[in-house]
């Protein structure tokens, strides 16, 4: 019996895993036409149009499919900036009208005085009352059923703080309370008059915030430029006095939740994107084991599946957009953005034909696996490091203060940044935690950066030199791989056109293929 027939029949006894599935007596010719087709199945394009004279219309559907995928892209892009640049700005003024003697460069907007946060309450008020004389940009008041949304003034306090430093008491009941004031727009409150006929009075042991809610409404008139509608954003604003701390200092910060809404009735839509998909046949050779069937899957195919279906996902998500009836810019920049990308990544694939441009591609397969088993107990390390530095620093450095900020901050000292300043703001902390911090530091960095990474490195380098002496000398071939090999057959023999007129008649022959 021929190797080709012992494959086909079941091959040694060595290979238990594998279920035979084929007769023990196989015709001769249906063996070498079993070989040839799987030879012409793992042929690269070029060589099939060697072959059958089936040109590459995947590469060309492919790079045309780059092509429109990145305008689309480019084009959102540009919608997206504008509607970012817009929502950035009025944040940036709002705190420039609403918030006295605020500049950019302030980091740490804070108040001292109780007459401080008065003073800036009754200012953050009557700007609002008299918005739309001062502004100058299109804004205006929210207004629901003919009835103005009100300025919000929300105290947070304790039921009950009766707080003596002097004797180091304290009676506090800790359930909170919320008392609220409101303000109407166009109401008849002089400037002089506003602290009196608002009647607020603050308590300020028992004060744990103070928060100013306010909606203000706007229109994006950027996108007339480029024959878009233009869009009706709700800017929700919270001013929060934060004084939890009670520290004597309280900090004030300015928030707005953003809210597009689209109230017209003019529709615009754009002519939907096609794409044209091929799902290739897969033909699956049950007579041999799972890991040599998986080299039947072509992960590339996969790739462009996931690539067109989060491309067909945000067009459609795109078209919503600019018909006015979704605003969800995040998500569909997060669809088309991943489609993007995996769509030049798949490009990849067309430099299979060239072993030496296809090195990267082939190192990265070969490496995935101890890659993964490597990272997974590197990541192990790092998580460690980042509790212990979240729970230890974290009171005495402000890159240590949330888990978060740690782990940037740890990541950033692989990289070689951050270190010194980690040792400069410790520098007048207590002894103990100083010493900690040494031991700390001095530890991560030389076992991240000397140690773990450059094992890391030393995985891809040992698998490239690997690969580079396969493409020299040969690798080894896997039972299927040594099964094909047999055949001799060049694909300009034009023996591959009869197997194309044959093909019905040998999806019913083969027992051991299935065809689809």
């Amino acid at each position: 019996m021929s190797d080709g027939e012992h494959f086909l029949s079941g091959g040694p006894n060595n290979h238990p895993a594998c279920h035979r599935t084929a007769k023990s007596h196989v015709d001769p010719q249906s063996v070498e036409n079993f070989r040839r087709k799987l030879k012409y199945f793992f042929m690269s394009p070029c060589q099939k149009y060697r072959a059958r004279g089936r040109k590459p219309w995947k590469m060309m559907l492919q790079i045309l499919k780059i092509a429109i995928i990145t305008f689309q892209l480019v084009s959102f892009g540009l919608s997206n900036e504008m509607m970012v640049t817009f929502k950035e700005g009025n944040i940036v003024a709002f705190k420039h009208f609403f918030l006295k003697n605020y500049q950019d460069r302030n980091k740490d907007y804070a108040l001292y005085t109780k007459h401080e946060v008065h003073d800036h309450i009754l200012y953050i008020i009557n700007r609002y009352l008299h918005l739309q004389d001062l502004t100058v940009d299109n804004h205006a008041f929210e207004r629901i059923d003919d009835v103005f949304t009100p300025l919000s003034v929300c105290q947070e306090l304790y039921r009950h703080a009766n707080i003596l430093p002097v004797n180091e008491t304290f009676d506090i009941d800790p359930h909170v309370e919320t008392e609220c004031l409101y303000f109407y727009p166009f109401s008849l409150f002089k400037k002089d008059d506003l602290e009196n006929d608002m009647n607020l009075t603050l308590d300020f042991q028992r004060l744990l915030a103070v928060n100013i809610y306010l909606k203000v409404k706007a229109i994006n008139l950027q996108t007339v430029h480029y024959k878009e509608l233009p869009d009706c954003y709700d800017f929700a604003i919270n001013i929060k006095f934060d004084n939890h701390a009670h520290s004597g200092k309280i900090k004030i910060t300015l928030r707005s939740d953003v809210q597009i809404k689209y109230r017209t009735k003019n529709r615009r839509y754009t002519p939907l994107l096609v794409l044209l998909y091929l799902w290739g046949h897969n033909n699956e050779v049950n007579t041999i084991c799972w890991s040599e069937r998986m080299e039947f899957i072509n992960g590339w195919y996969i790739l462009i599946i996931i690539s067109d279906t989060l491309t067909i996902a945000g067009s459609v998500l795109k078209i919503c957009i600019q018909s006015k009836e979704l605003t969800n810019y995040d998500v569909c920049s997060i669809l088309l953005g991943t489609a993007t990308m995996l769509v030049w990544t798949g490009v990849m694939r067309y430099f299979s034909f060239f072993q030496k441009y296809y090195i990267l591609i082939l190192t990265l397969q070969a490496a995935l696996p101890n890659v993964i088993r490597f990272s997974f107990c590197a990541v192990m390390i790092f998580l460690s490091y980042c509790f212990c530095g979240w729970i230890v620093l974290g009171p005495h450095h402000e890159n240590f203060r949330s888990f978060n900020t740690v782990a940037n901050c740890l990541f950033s000292m692989i990289n070689g940044d951050e270190i010194y300043s980690t040792f400069t703001k410790i520098r007048d902390k207590n002894d103990l935690v100083w010493m900690f911090s040494r031991m700390y530091i001095y530890t991560f960095v030389p076992l991240f950066t000397f140690m773990i990474l450059s094992l890391f490195i030393a995985l891809f380098t040992d698998t490239y030199e690997t690969i580079k002496r396969y493409q020299k000398h040969g690798a080894p071939l896997s039972e299927l791989q040594a099964f094909i090999a047999e055949c001799k057959d060049p694909p300009n023999s034009g023996k591959y056109m009869v197997d194309e007129e044959s093909s019905t008649f040998w999806c019913l022959c083969a027992p051991c293929v299935n065809c689809t």
